[in-house]
């Protein structure tokens, strides 16, 4: 009997041959509402090389800020054109890509509202002056913040760039739940 530690990752190729036909980096199809926008970036480890093999799934709401789930009560329009749910599987450099809309912002904490953001855990937009205010950003330590904000990619209308990088010092902020 062995008892060596097994690596972190024992996933192996099987993520891509499992989850293949579950991916869905498409969320916002032609006459979907909203500003459409490209998430793209890559999932790195703390010495930053690419996590080929992972999945990056989102979670988020329209563009009138209504999540596409039965419990989203509120009274705001849903977008047939849009599905709220999206995976990617990373490639061999560890790039992972969505397209999407820009969601509205929803009630968050105490009702307060919260600024546009796609649930990742989280991903902010830049340039949002909602994020000055935003209840969950805000319990985030300052010089944290800019793990959780998306940056415009130059000379590309509507695309964003957002790495994850799971541990070491520039690492993405995780929530505890």
């Amino acid at each position: 009997m062995s008892l060596i530690t097994t690596a972190s990752q024992t996933v192996g190729p099987y993520l891509q041959i499992g989850f293949k036909a579950l991916a869905n980096e498409e969320l916002a199809s032609a006459g979907a509402g909203g500003e459409g926008i490209t998430l793209r970036g890559r999932l790195v480890d703390g010495d930053g090389k690419p996590v080929n093999d992972g999945a990056v799934e989102i979670w988020q709401a329209n563009a009138q800020g209504k999540y596409a789930h039965p419990e989203d009560a509120q009274d705001k329009p849903i977008d047939k054109s849009f599905r709220g749910f999206g995976r990617s599987l990373t490639k061999s450099d560890g790039g992972f890509r969505f397209s999407t809309v820009k969601p509205g912002p929803v009630p968050g904490p105490s009702g307060t509202m919260q600024a546009p953001h796609i649930v990742v855990t989280v991903v902010y937009f830049p340039d949002e002056p909602a994020n000055a205010s935003d209840p969950v950003l805000k319990l985030v330590p300052s010089d944290r913040r800019s793990t959780l904000i998306a940056k415009r990619v130059a000379g590309e209308k509507g695309a964003l760039e957002w790495n994850i990088v799971i541990q070491g010092q520039d690492e993405t902020v995780f929530f505890d739940y």
